[in-house]
C-alpha cells in the first residue's frame, strides 16, 4: 500500500487567538457565580463590550444584527463565542457574526449553527456575506432568517 505524504496543520494567529478568547469564556463562564439573570447580564454586557471593540464597519454592522437579534428573537441569550457576539437557546448556539477584521477577511458574516432550523430540502446556506453597504431591505432578510432560525 503507497504511503501519503502527511500534511501538517497549523493555524493561524487570529485562529489561535480565537481559540484562547474560547478558553477564557469557558473558564469565565464556569468561574462566575450568581443567578441566571446575572449570569446572562454579565454575558450580554460581554458581547456589547466585543462590539464596542471591533473597527467600523464592522462595529456598524454588528450593533445592526445585535439589534435585530433582540428585537425578533428575544428568547436567545447573546454570548460570546469564540471571541464572537452570538445567540444561543439552551446554552447552544444558533447564529454569530462574525467581524471581517476577526480573521482579515473581506467581508463580515452571518452563520447559523446546527441548532439553528433552517433546513430547506437536502441543501441550504448556513452562512451570509455581509458587506458594508448591508441595507434596511438586507436587514428585513435577516430578520426573517433569524426567525426561522428560531422556529
Amino acid at each position: 500500500m503507497a504511503r501519503t505524504a502527511k500534511t501538517e496543520t497549523t493555524f493561524t494567529d487570529e485562529e489561535r487567538a480565537a481559540m484562547q478568547e474560547h478558553a477564557a469564556e469557558v473558564k469565565r463562564a464556569r468561574g462566575t457565580k450568581g443567578t441566571r439573570a446575572e449570569k446572562a447580564a454579565a454575558d450580554a454586557a460581554a458581547v456589547e463590550a466585543k462590539i464596542a471593540e471591533m473597527p467600523q464597519p464592522d462595529r456598524g454592522l454588528a450593533e445592526r444584527i445585535h439589534r435585530i437579534a433582540l428585537e425578533v428573537a428575544p428568547e436567545l441569550a447573546p454570548k460570546l463565542w469564540y471571541g464572537m457576539p452570538a445567540y444561543a437557546r439552551d446554552g447552544k448556539v444558533v447564529f454569530f457574526f462574525q467581524d471581517a477584521a476577526k480573521f482579515k477577511a473581506r467581508y463580515a458574516t452571518l452563520g447559523f449553527q446546527d441548532s439553528a432550523a433552517l433546513d430547506d430540502g437536502t441543501l441550504w446556506p448556513t452562512s451570509w456575506a455581509i458587506t458594508p453597504e448591508f441595507s434596511e431591505a438586507d436587514e428585513a432578510v435577516v430578520a426573517d432568517l433569524i426567525r426561522r432560525a428560531v422556529g
